[in-house]
């Protein structure tokens, strides 16, 4: 009986890191002048990374890709490139790394976001 409720408790455990792992989101930073070490900071010091997301399908994969673009540091973080996964899959983010319009860009933030480009 224990062995079988272990191996239920590892299973569900499986379960869950692989819907999570189902969606990867990559956020590439571009710093303000001078203000690199603290806007990588929460990439480990590194401009790029990756975030692994809890998501049951592409839609709520993207809506937490779009999520990442929100920059509340105007004056650390001039810009955000962001993409994502699903399942392995490449998601259609509306944007060019540019943050301009484009059809099949994978990116999904803006240039024109009000929260973005605004360095002081």
């Amino acid at each position: 009986m224990k062995k079988a409720i272990a191996l239920a408790a590892l299973l569900a455990l499986s379960v869950t890191n692989a819907l999570a792992a189902d969606c990867v989101v990559r956020i590439k930073r571009t710093a303000c002048a001078g203000q690199e070490a603290e806007s990588y900071k929460k990439c480990n010091g590194k401009q790029e990374c990756d975030t692994q997301e809890s998501a049951e399908s592409e839609a709520e994969c993207s809506a937490s890709a779009l999520k990442h673009c929100d920059n509340s540091r105007l004056d650390i973080t001039k810009y955000k490139v962001v993409t994502a996964t699903f399942k392995g899959a490449a998601l259609t983010g509306g944007f060019a790394s540019s943050g301009k319009p484009s059809a099949k860009g994978t990116n999904f933030c803006a240039a024109d976001r009000p929260d973005l480009n605004q360095c002081k």
